[in-house]
């Protein structure tokens, strides 16, 4: 079952790099501030002005955001390893397994590539322009969220749990708000 969870997170963030570009609209809650979160190096003077992702690291962002609860050190993703990693919280008694993945995608804006317009509000995270996406490729139990990095770039937040998607959107809301803070500044 987690292999299944993983292989869904997996593809998803790969689809989310490829899929046709889709505008939304709606209001998505807003999410508070994780606190004493800080703001990870943006890189050194001599990086690309086009990408803010420059010398920041997917994996330590998301091992920050998780920590203490429970989930074991981010690994890469195979498909993207550049942008994207992912980790999982096994199943423990009735509560299912919580598979999330974090894909730092320059050069795409956070309103591009959403898998399910019907399903996706407009929102906010921490006042950072956002989209939350409930059931992305219409799956059960699954959230996601795209946070605006600026200049044009995203990161994507998903989440994939049992098949309840309420309890996933406010577990992905959850992570979100700790991982903006993490996110290179508008």
């Amino acid at each position: 079952m987690i292999a299944r969870r993983a292989a869904v997170v997996a593809a998803a963030l790969a689809f989310a790099l490829t899929a046709c570009t889709s505008q939304v609209g709606g209001q998505a809650t807003p999410s508070s501030q994780a606190p004493g979160s800080t703001a990870p190096s943006t890189g050194s003077a001599t990086a690309d002005p086009d990408n803010p992702f420059s010398g920041v690291s997917s994996c330590s962002i998301l091992d920050q955001a998780l920590a203490g609860q429970g989930y074991p050190k981010a690994q890469p993703l195979v498909a993207n390893p550049k942008e994207g990693c992912r980790t999982t919280k096994p199943t423990s008694g009735d509560t299912p397994g919580v598979d999330v993945g974090l894909s730092l995608n320059p050069g795409r804006g956070y309103k591009e590539n959403v898998g399910n317009p019907s399903q996706a509000s407009e929102g906010n995270v921490n006042g950072r322009p956002a989209v939350m996406e409930r059931e992305p490729e219409n799956s059960a139990g699954q959230c996601d969220v795209w946070l605006e990095v600026k200049p044009n770039s995203r990161a994507f937040v998903l989440l994939a749990s049992g098949s309840d998607t309420a309890k996933a959107c406010e577990l992905v809301k959850d992570v979100a708000a700790k991982v903006e803070p993490l996110l290179p500044k508008n």
